[in-house]
């Protein structure tokens, strides 16, 4: 980390914030002879009558119904989705160019997913090395490579732990004790205030609060014609903004996101002059 140079942490989930649908319906799904409302809802029966976590459920369906259609779910075979994914308008050269604006204002930009959509899939698709760290759910393999047992499974509240694996830059899953070690705020690697959490809806509501009550921003994107699907979001004062998902350069989302870097940049200046002082005083 620099010591003269702010980081901001731009965190994304993937789903309906980056693209349009679920990633399993743009190869998984239709793979295994099933329509996508088919699955989720025999997902969503799994879990209720199982009371079985939901990320849980569809990580075991994906698994049974592989092996029905004698599909592989070797994780080379869940990477390859990937390559099938679609992005909203300006994703694929989204993260270049608002790297390029932090660097020219004197802040360095970091992107992160935290996503209950499988880490492996996104491994596959085109954006997938422009982020520090992608939190996702993913399996574990045995000695033939085959997946066997959930190594992580992100659900909807446990998304809020990388918030601070991101804050205290603790990114090693295996590494509780340093996450729960106590650090300063001072101290930590992005504080709160630097960050900006970009979701799509209620399943995203425990990091968006998160994120806006310790001071960072959140935004909730929606499709066309959709806004009123996140207006309850703003109302509720659970986001700061509502805007269509076009990362496109000059879009809305576009300006709102540069406009927030410029705040926190800002900001940032004003934190280093008042601890400045801080520290005359105490000589």
């Amino acid at each position: 980390m620099s010591k003269n140079k702010p980081i901001i942490a731009l965190m994304y989930d993937f789903d309906k914030t980056l693209s349009p649908t679920n990633m399993q319906e743009y190869g998984f799904i239709p793979n295994i002879g099933m329509k996508s409302d088919e699955f989720w809802n025999l997902s969503d029966e799994l879990s209720k009558k199982e009371k079985m976590d939901r990320v849980l459920s569809y990580m075991y369906l994906m698994v049974r119904k592989s092996k029905d259609n004698h599909i592989s779910i070797k994780r080379e075979a869940f990477v390859k989705l990937g390559e099938n994914i679609e992005f909203f308008p300006g994703v694929e050269d989204w993260f270049s160019r608002i790297n390029e604006y932090g660097k020219n204002i004197g802040v360095i930009i970091e992107h992160y997913i935290i996503s209950s959509g499988m880490k492996e899939i996104i491994e596959g698709c085109s954006i997938y090395k422009q982020f520090k760290e992608v939190f996702g759910c993913e399996f574990h393999y045995d000695e033939n490579g085959t997946a066997d047992w959930p190594k992580t499974a992100v659900n909807y509240t446990g998304k809020t732990q990388f918030l601070f694996r991101i804050n205290k830059g603790v990114l090693d899953l295996s590494d509780d004790d340093s996450l729960n070690k106590y650090i300063p705020n001072d101290e930590r690697r992005i504080p709160f205030r630097n960050m900006i959490y970009l979701g799509d809806g209620l399943t995203d509501v425990p990091c968006m609060k998160l994120v806006k009550v310790n001071g960072g921003q959140s935004i909730a994107v929606y499709k066309p014609y959709k806004k009123k699907n996140v207006e309850g979001l703003l109302q509720d004062k659970r986001v700061d903004f509502i805007v269509a998902a076009d990362y496109t350069e000059g879009s809305e989302l576009d300006r709102i996101i540069k406009t927030i870097i410029d705040k926190m940049t800002v900001i940032n200046s004003l934190v280093d002059i008042h601890r400045k002082q801080q520290k005359l005083i105490q000589q």
